[in-house]
């Protein structure tokens, strides 16, 4: 699985309330929840991100609250995958379950600029900056887990592995 995209940056320590502000957190809907993404750290996030585009941020992105709803949001508002140099660790496993795309890697994290054009391949791990001609590596997901995030999340993967049986 490969994406490609254009970089929308953002610092360390980005918390679950910035991602998807808790005022918005009475839907489920993920639609909704994208039309309001990081709206209180980025208020043009929602009319510049395209789909397949990236997002990239430093330490500890995710921290905060235990919801899905911020992975939710970034999924649906079209970011196809996040790079950050550490996740929080319960934002690390809700991306996993709802089928987020995400990869530690501080080197990435430091050296790609918001605009930058960058494509990562998730067989290998390998993260390019097209842009500054850079690469970074990654450490790749194991095969499950990539298949987890194809599918789109846990639930998702287990009724196809359910109908494959």
């Amino acid at each position: 699985m490969n994406v490609q995209g254009t970089v929308h940056k953002y610092g360390d320590h980005v918390d679950t309330d910035v991602i998807i502000p808790a005022r918005y957190l009475n839907t489920q809907d993920p639609r909704e929840l994208a039309a309001h993404c990081m709206e209180d750290i980025d208020k043009e996030f929602t009319g510049r991100v395209q789909e397949g585009d990236i997002m990239v941020a430093g330490a500890n992105f995710g921290c905060g609250s235990s919801r899905e709803h911020a992975p939710v949001a970034i999924k649906a508002s079209g970011v196809s995958c996040v790079i950050a140099a550490t996740f929080a660790r319960i934002f690390y496993r809700n991306a996993i379950n709802i089928g987020l795309a995400i990869l530690e890697c501080p080197a990435a994290s430091a050296g790609i600029s918001a605009g930058d054009q960058v494509s990562v391949d998730f067989d290998t791990g390998v993260i390019t900056n097209r842009t500054k001609g850079e690469t970074y590596q990654a450490e790749p997901f194991p095969p499950f887990i990539k298949d987890m995030i194809a599918r789109g999340g846990l639930m998702a993967s287990l009724r196809a592995k359910k109908a494959e049986a």
